[in-house]
């Protein structure tokens, strides 16, 4: 199958195997590739170029086309690992040992892996060069002595010396302290409370179950299972990881890990959670009993048919647990269906075993078939077709959490996982639509997904004018100060990057600047807009995407470009290219604005030359100049190497690295620059 993939890609791309959708000049490129290059670059010599650079970008998206191609392997869609950190592999450890599970093959795995990823220092990080983590190193640690791992042992001996110089046990995040109490090595009275009685609050009082964003509420239902039975699995003393404590366990550990200003609303939370604690063992609860009864309805109505959680792990984690410990074993089908769940998440090799947070192969999917199409490869291109066809099938048509606050809307959204019917979202969504709106006029597409699709982005617009990812005016900042919150990540309220990715979409929908839906965003824009003039990502690291998220959502729905908010962007861009000519961006620029500069990498660089090019800057200096750093940094076999971390689960504390990104948004930039350089000798430059 790979084979005939790859020859139908051969025959499909021609002299240069790829056919765009622009003339250069007025004469095809498709029809007479070299021809016109060579032409081309002749009558630009004069103007100080020496190279050819249309041939080399040309030969550059060759490869990559070529390349995905034969990583079609048969499928009707795509699907590239999806990386995080440790923490992710370790909890399925501990799961898994909470549950009887041991198997010393699996766990010797599961240990190379972990300590690949040891830093020098005997620490772990959240991402690539990032610094070492606390939480991270004290639940690798954990890990590695549950498999068997002993305290003597030299990397655990300098990850142990870490975690006590910065805090110890005590210091660290409130999923880790939950994990360790799982086995009576931390005092379940020490960990934040949420009475399990919140299932009874209607939607319309404060704090109930929908003011937490999706993957806050997916993991927070079963955790009160958990916290209100407070299981303990004792261990064995060669075991335990009483020897990461700052302070001898002679008292109870602090309830937050953080000074807490006295007039504060965290400080109010605190004093709640005393009081909640007080009744937590009183006879007082009379709802207590019917609150895990419908808990445990909630946690089953809301598994997939093929086992998943809100397909991701921790809520696929926390299920697992929440029914271990309501008693039910193993051979229970939910856990059972569960576990299996978890073991597609893996990937296994003869050393190691490692766990993905979530997959993608819907966002995968898009993004690929969208790079190959501005690529220049045919429309007609049987995996196109087939990509689109599949896409269609996923949309959901069933409602979800998000009815609670549109009870009225209609579904028709799509998510990011192979199964995940309760939390579709519109970023997936909108590239979707962006993707299947080009075949609106060919049988391949259904209008009615197309229509169903734009109506549900719509209808999930907020009040602020903005979208947020899985939910609708989700956005009780003080959720985030309860002691439980230390992430910071409870709610999902609109951002700039997501609401730009609908206005992409809506413009290749024809809605156009009068629209109100479309105003209403674009002053939600305007006031998130930073002072610099960049937008904040919430999806991906982080102003660069952001930034060119916004801009090319603003340039699809028809706005003026030459504004000057948008030229205040455009200088921003051009201000943050790097000295190799690439752009890039820390992780920590979630923390500092300082560490927005970063080592450069492809998928951010492709990110810039985008949103440049979204704004009319596509024949610029720094345009040529970033296309020439993704040519050059090209490998053989048409990919590109990216070890930094650009895609973010929670700012600051969970970043992702998406192992497409690196290929997928370099091949869409390179095929985007192509026709916009050959059309436009004027404004060339040297």
């Amino acid at each position: 199958m790979i084979q005939k993939y790859y020859h139908m890609g051969l025959h499909s791309l021609g002299t240069i195997k790829m056919k765009l959708t622009n003339n250069i000049h007025g004469r095809s490129f498709a029809h007479n590739p070299t021809g016109v290059l060579r032409q081309f670059k002749d009558e630009h010599l004069s103007a100080g170029y020496t190279h050819d650079l249309l041939d080399d970008a040309s030969e550059a998206i060759r490869k990559t086309q070529l390349y995905y191609i034969a990583q079609r392997n048969g499928n009707k869609y795509w699907c590239f690992e999806l990386e995080s950190n440790v923490t992710i592999i370790a909890e399925y450890l501990i799961l898994l040992h909470f549950l009887g599970m041991k198997d010393k093959t699996r766990d010797s795995k599961i240990v190379n892996h972990i300590l690949k990823h040891q830093r020098n220092d005997g620490t772990w990080a959240i991402n690539c060069g990032g610094k070492g983590d606390l939480s991270t190193t004290v639940e690798a640690y954990f890990a590695l002595k549950l498999a068997g791992l002993s305290a003597d042992n030299p990397s655990l001996r300098k990850a142990r010396d870490f975690v006590l110089a910065n805090g110890g046990i005590e210091a660290s995040r409130v999923f880790t302290r939950i994990f360790l109490a799982l086995f009576g090595e931390y005092d379940w009275r020490a960990i934040p409370s949420i009475p399990v009685e919140i299932m009874f609050l209607p939607p319309w009082m404060p704090c109930n179950l929908y003011d937490f964003s999706s993957w806050a509420r997916s993991t927070i239902v079963p955790l009160l299972i958990v916290s209100d039975y407070k299981p303990v699995r004792p261990l064995p003393e060669k075991a335990r990881v009483q020897e990461l404590y700052k302070k001898p366990r002679r008292k109870r550990p602090p309830l937050v890990t953080k000074p807490v200003p006295f007039f504060s609303w965290k400080k109010l939370f605190v004093f709640f959670d005393r009081a909640i604690k007080i009744l937590e063992d009183s006879p007082l609860r009379i709802l207590r009993r019917k609150a895990l009864l419908k808990a445990e309805r909630w946690i089953l109505e809301h598994q997939e048919p093929s086992g998943d959680w809100a397909g991701i792990q921790p809520p696929m984690i926390k299920s697992v647990l929440a029914l271990s410990t309501l008693g039910h074993d193993i051979s229970y089908p939910p856990i059972k269906k569960g576990l299996e769940a978890l073991e597609r998440f893996s990937i296994e090799n003869q050393e190691e075993l490692r766990l993905q947070p979530c997959i993608s192969p819907l966002w995968d999917t898009a993004l690929t078939s969208l790079a190959l199409l501005h690529s220049g490869i045919e429309k007609e291109h049987p995996s196109i077709i087939d990509s689109c066809r599949w896409l269609a099938s996923k949309q959901i048509l069933k409602k979800g959490d998000w009815s609670v606050k549109r009870p009225k809307l209609e579904p028709g959204g799509w998510a990011f996982e192979f199964d995940n019917n309760w939390y579709p979202d519109i970023d997936d969504t909108a590239i979707i639509l962006t993707l299947l709106n080009r075949y609106r006029n060919m049988e391949t597409i259904n209008p009615e997904n197309l229509t169903r699709g734009i109506n549900w982005i719509l209808g999930m617009q907020g009040k602020d004018g903005g979208w947020g990812a899985f939910d609708v005016d989700n956005n009780r900042k003080i959720l985030n100060q309860i002691p439980f919150a230390d992430l910071e990540a409870l709610i999902d309220p609109s951002t700039p990057d997501v609401t730009g990715r609908a206005l992409e979409a809506l413009g290749m929908m024809d809605y156009e600047l009068s629209n109100d839906y479309i105003r209403r965003a674009i002053h939600f824009l305007k006031r998130t807009q930073e002072k610099d003039g960049s937008w904040w990502g919430r999806w991906g690291v982080n102003y660069l995407y952001g930034t060119w998220s916004v801009l090319v959502g603003l340039r699809s729905i028809g706005e003026d470009m030459t504004k000057p908010y948008i030229k205040k962007a455009v200088r921003w861009l051009k201000n943050h290219q790097n000295l190799d000519n690439g752009w890039g961006e820390f992780c920590e620029s979630y923390e500092s604005p300082l560490n927005v500069h970063g080592a450069s990498t492809p998928s951010q660089t492709a990110w810039a030359i985008m949103a440049l090019i979204a704004a009319g800057e596509g024949t610029s200096e720094e345009v040529i100049k970033g296309i020439k750093y993704l040519i050059t940094r090209q490998k053989d076999d048409g990919t590109w190497d990216e070890e930094g971390f650009t895609g973010t689960g929670f700012p600051r504390y969970f970043m992702l690295r998406y192992h497409n990104y690196r290929n997928c948004f370099p091949l869409m930039a390179l095929g985007m620059f192509i026709p916009r350089f050959s059309e436009n000798r004027a404004g060339l430059r040297p």
